[in-house]
């Protein structure tokens, strides 16, 4: 399955990667050809189909996101492009796009700090590589200063350097990890949300939520979830109200 397709940017064929059950194949072009012609709520429907045939790529959440967008259906737009920044953050065109759709959220959102950005660039699994390869590096010089004494002088500042690397890698890798499994993230999808003061339909109006705001989830029941927004104020949203993340 090939074709990538962008809102900032031209049409270029990209693979998509990932499992691919029987007809995605189809399903993925025949959506690409639905978004060419206009059909842009048709394309997101058979890319929402794929992804839910088990199949999940960057690209393919790239081009979902897009046609979300183009349907006017911003808080799915983001969801999508930031499940597909999970699988490829140091994509451009992604980010742009991301970037892009956030700025047409009206109202507070929730952003993330900067030192949380910087740990984004890599994946859990890039860094769990990284931290791996230092550590064992690492391991191997101090075996080596071991075995055979003479090299102590030419391996001592080097094996410590390689032994720094690999506690910086653990502890970015730990904070990586929390940040993905601890602080769960939550993007509005209705047209018009309201949090409300408890997880039932007749608790009292909290406050009011755009399509495309990112609030913090805060606790799960029963079909709703508890968020706190940027302002810091918190309220519980009915599951289908908000596409909850990280789903990688």
């Amino acid at each position: 399955m090939r074709m990538r397709l962008f809102i900032l940017t031209t049409l270029v064929a990209m693979p998509l990667l990932g499992a691919e059950p029987p007809g995605a194949a189809s399903d993925f072009a025949a959506a690409n050809e639905l978004y060419a012609r206009g059909k842009f709520s048709d394309a997101a429907a058979l890319y929402e189909k794929v992804l839910n045939s088990g199949t999940v790529s960057a690209n393919l959440l790239f081009n979902d996101g897009n046609a979300e967008f183009k349907a006017g259906n911003l808080g799915r737009a983001i969801a999508a492009y930031r499940r597909a920044a999970l699988l490829a953050p140091r994509d451009a065109d992604i980010r742009a796009n991301l970037d892009y759709a956030r700025n047409q959220v009206q109202g507070a959102t929730l952003r993330q700090p900067r030192w949380e950005d910087w740990l984004g660039v890599l994946t859990l699994n890039e860094w769990a590589g990284l931290t791996a390869m230092a550590f064992w590096l690492a391991f191997a010089l101090f075996a080596a200063m071991q075995v055979h004494p003479p090299f102590k002088t030419a391996l001592r500042g080097l094996a410590r350097g390689v032994a720094v690397a690999a506690v910086l890698g653990g502890t970015c890798l730990a904070a990586a990890a929390i940040i993905h499994f601890a602080k769960p993230i939550a993007v509005v999808i209705a047209p018009d949300a309201n949090a409300r003061s408890g997880p039932f339909n007749d608790a009292q109006s909290a406050f009011a939520l755009h399509n495309g705001a990112e609030v913090a989830v805060l606790e799960r029941r029963n079909g709703w979830m508890q968020v706190s927004d940027a302002s810091g104020r918190v309220g519980w949203l009915r599951d289908d109200e908000a596409r909850f993340l990280p789903e990688i």
